[in-house]
């Protein structure tokens, strides 16, 4: 059944693109129908699943003499990201109801997209997962180049160039993994057994995990994703931070740590203190959470904000990821629903609910505004946001990052001293950006009464649908972790991932 999320959404695409001169509305209507579609699919295997198993979906022979299949399979970690695809999914068309630009294209590209990365999510053939991992950058540099503002060709190839450099990394380490093997499988599941040698891991390792880490966002490699982000339309950015830089901490998991795990034993050296890939890329991590924090708690364009809070968050996945601990893994899994949630809900604010009525993103020409008074349902939105990025308790931001942090002691104390660090300036460049959007902070004079015709238009019912399908979505994981936790902790602790409860070594 799940196989049909991905059918679904190229069904809806190939409709689309057969009908390129359909009317906006169609298009709407039909990249909802399919997203609502492939959503409720989700939700229903998420119900019927049983925690702990491997599902197979389909597993053909596809290349024999390579011993690759189309192999589609789901576990519970792919079955949080796939809810966490079609919730951003369907929230990203109600908050593309606006568009009348080449409508049919844009949702056509949109569904292609969506149906990419489910079957990135759903792929447990190595090659079968390259090749959907690939085939989701085509649709975003459209998405950006044709429908984005604010050097939009410039933001568009930048993150095509990035994405396409990580791509090539990876393509080198599945390559190696082929002729290591003897040309014989790409099956994920065969593979997590298969008797590497340490020498081999040492060097795949590393290769693979910075490519995947690139789409992710990881310090120095981050650049790309501000300025995608900021260049996207309201839906592109959705699914940049919501869902496309969930396929490189995905592919880190499933893909280097999960086949490679010997690459993050101690080297023969001590480099700086490190002593380990793992070590690096830990470091690497907190250095983009608390970069990315300092860096938002500056900006002035309101969507650059949320463009390095996306960068300092998905750094807690990294960090998480790299502690090796059962808590902090789980907290990392639970980071990538809760950030593509909590950031797709904040870009849907600035970019559909703001900018499209205000049009203009600068802080302080923001502030006079006083949007609170004039688009209450923006400010009412964008607190609950707010509080949700900044960990307030009762939404999922904070259960993920308290196991982050919690695994993160238990591996490095000082480094979780730090990442906390970053939480607190977090606090700070949120709050700044809250006050001065929505409440008049740091406007030098009362604002002029407005002219009857210049009042902004009101929030729309879409919209209205969007932001509580998103509000809702965080304080059920947050009231309720369970409903997370249950599938992906018996996930951690299948055959699949031996090698990391061994401690990364064989």
């Amino acid at each position: 059944m799940l196989a049909w999320t991905i059918y679904i959404s190229f069904i809806g695409a190939a409709i689309l693109m057969l009908r390129p001169k359909a009317s906006a509305r169609t298009a709407r209507v039909v990249a909802l129908v399919a997203s609502v579609a492939t959503l409720a699919l989700v939700i229903i295997a998420t119900i019927r699943f049983t925690p702990g198993e491997l599902l197979t979906i389909t597993k053909v022979p596809w290349i024999p003499s390579l011993g690759i299949e189309y192999h589609l399979a789901v576990d519970g970690i792919s079955l949080v990201v796939l809810l966490l695809t079609g919730i951003v999914g369907v929230a990203g068309v109600l908050f593309s109801w606006n568009v009348e630009k080449r409508a049919a294209e844009f949702f056509a590209f949109y569904l292609v997209l969506i149906g990419a990365v489910y079957g990135v999510f759903l792929s447990f053939d190595l090659f079968l997962f390259f090749v959907f991992y690939e085939l989701a950058i085509i649709p975003k540099y459209f998405l950006i180049a044709i429908w984005g503002s604010t050097r939009r060709e410039y933001a568009a190839m930048k993150l095509a160039l990035y994405s396409f450099a990580g791509s090539a990394m990876v393509l080198i380490g599945i390559i190696a993994t082929l002729v290591e093997t003897g040309g014989k499988t790409l099956n994920l599941v065969e593979l997590a057994r298969y008797p590497f040698p340490l020498h081999f891991e040492m060097w795949v390792f590393p290769l693979v995990f910075v490519g995947f880490a690139i789409l992710a966002g990881m310090w120095p490699f981050h650049t790309w994703a501000p300025t995608g982000h900021v260049a996207a339309p309201t839906a592109a950015s959705m699914l940049l931070a919501g869902v496309i830089m969930k396929l490189g901490a995905y592919g880190c998991l499933r893909v280097a740590m999960m086949l490679f795990p010997a690459g993050m034993g101690a080297w023969s050296f001590h480099v700086l203190g490190l002593s380990s890939w793992r070590n690096l890329f830990a470091v690497l991590a907190l250095i983009g959470i608390v970069y990315g924090a300092s860096v938002a708690l500056v900006q002035r364009d309101f969507k650059f904000v949320i463009g390095y809070s996306s960068v300092s968050h998905m750094g807690f996945v990294l960090l998480g990821l790299m502690t090796l601990t059962q808590t902090g893994l789980g907290g990392a899994v639970v980071q990538m629903f809760s950030h593509a949630v909590i950031a797709s809900l904040l870009f849907a604010v600035v970019g559909r609910m703001v900018y499209d009525r205000t049009h203009t993103r600068f802080l302080n020409e923001l502030a006079p505004m006083r949007l609170a008074h004039a688009i209450p349902f923006a400010a009412f939105t964008f607190v609950i946001a707010a509080m949700a990025s900044i960990g307030l308790p009762g939404f999922s931001g904070f259960i993920a990052e308290f196991e982050i942090i919690i695994g993160t002691w238990q591996a490095w104390p000082v480094l979780a001293v730090l990442a906390a660090v970053g939480i607190l300036i977090g606090i700070g460049f949120t709050w700044r950006a809250m006050d001065k959007a929505f409440f008049g902070g740091g406007a030098t004079a009362e604002p002029q009464p407005a002219a009857p015709h210049a009042a902004l238009p009101p929030i729309t019912i879409p919209e209205k649908i969007g932001a509580l399908i998103l509000i809702a979505s965080t304080v059920v994981v947050g009231v309720y972790p369970r409903l997370l936790l249950d599938l992906i902790l018996p996930a951690l602790n299948s055959p699949l991932f031996d090698g990391l409860r061994k401690g990364a070594w064989r």
